[in-house]
């Protein structure tokens, strides 16, 4: 196939590209790297149509999608703390970047669209392991626009028939995932910290679980949904399991200290992921210990990493409780 994939040098995107040209699909990739890494695509780069756009301004990039047959829309920023900060550029990027993707798979007659949402919609759930028809609670203005993002694509999908589904993800990490930025995911935190001989610095007790789901995990279900005869579908991708944080730093080996839990966070996440067997016949592979063996061997993509400690911490979430409390 001919394969499309917006955001595609980011942690998700650069899995995804070199799954796709193992097994011989063309793919063309629009990214503005404001997250994302070119590096990560350097095994890729001369397999690979490189378009170097920002898709929330309409401009010659959505010719690209003449002769596409599928659309993974993987570009988006991410992060708590900047989009409370700067909620319109989170709009502009996962909200107008998203309806300019419709427009341009609407204009081209794509064949299938995936887009990843984000399990942050639901907020703090009312019960585990959430299914899809849990409540939606969006917290901050990310989880905001992620949801508003997906709603677009469902109505898309409804009104112009174009074939969609929405894999909502939980927790991902892996190998590659974002070194930089505003103070954000637990693993490039702690792993940065552990390179650097700094304690992880464990939000409140540690006995909050987290869903974590391995990024080729990920990665396989978007094929399967891709490949699935299904549309209009919304569906979690999750581990089928859910992990304490105290876990995740015995597995990591090294020295913690707590610091204040966080307002607006869940205590759990935990993906009910029966529609994902159902309809995809996916299920995870790779498990926690296995996938942090994995991170490990490859721990030196960290080290330009930004280290957090208490204070600097303190100070970059000085928002996110300013506004979340």
């Amino acid at each position: 196939m001919n394969v499309l994939v917006t955001g595609g040098s980011g942690f998700i995107g650069c899995h995804l590209i070199k799954n796709l040209l193992n097994e011989g699909h063309a793919v063309t990739v629009i990214d503005n790297f404001s997250t994302g890494r070119k590096e990560n695509l350097s095994d890729s780069l001369n397999k690979i149509k490189l378009i170097e756009a920002d898709i929330s301004i309409r401009g010659e990039w959505c010719k690209a999608f003449k002769n596409i047959d599928w659309v993974v829309h993987l570009a988006a920023l991410a992060d708590i703390v900047p989009s409370i900060e700067k909620p319109s550029d989170y709009f502009e990027a996962n909200v107008t970047g998203t309806l300019n993707v419709l427009d341009a798979s609407r204009k081209y007659g794509i064949k299938k669209l995936i887009y990843t949402a984000s399990s942050s919609c639901y907020g703090i759930p009312d019960n585990y392991p959430t299914t899809e028809d849990q409540k939606i609670d969006t917290r901050y203005p990310y989880a905001l626009t992620k949801y508003l993002g997906e709603q677009l694509v469902l109505h898309y999908e409804k009104v112009y028939k174009i074939e969609s589904v929405s894999l909502r993800l939980f927790n991902v990490y892996g190998t590659k995932s974002r070194t930089s930025g505003t103070y954000g995911a637990v693993f490039g935190v702690f792993l940065a910290q552990k390179l650097s001989g700094n304690p992880f610095t464990v939000v409140g007790d540690g006995k909050q679980t987290r869903d974590f789901t391995y990024v080729t995990d990920v990665v396989e279900a978007i094929k399967k949904a891709l490949l699935a005869k299904i549309s209009g579908e919304i569906i979690n991708i999750g581990s089928d399991n859910t992990y304490t944080v105290n876990e995740l730093v015995k597995l990591l080996k090294g020295e913690v200290v707590y610091i204040p839990k966080r307002p607006g966070e869940p205590d759990c996440t935990w993906a009910d992921i029966t529609k994902a067997k159902e309809l995809l016949g996916w299920r995870p592979k790779v498990s926690l210990s296995d996938g942090v063996k994995l991170l490990l061997d490859d721990i030196n993509y960290w080290k330009d990493a930004p280290v957090w400690d208490e204070r600097s911490i303190s100070v970059a979430t000085k928002r996110w409780f300013e506004y979340l409390s």
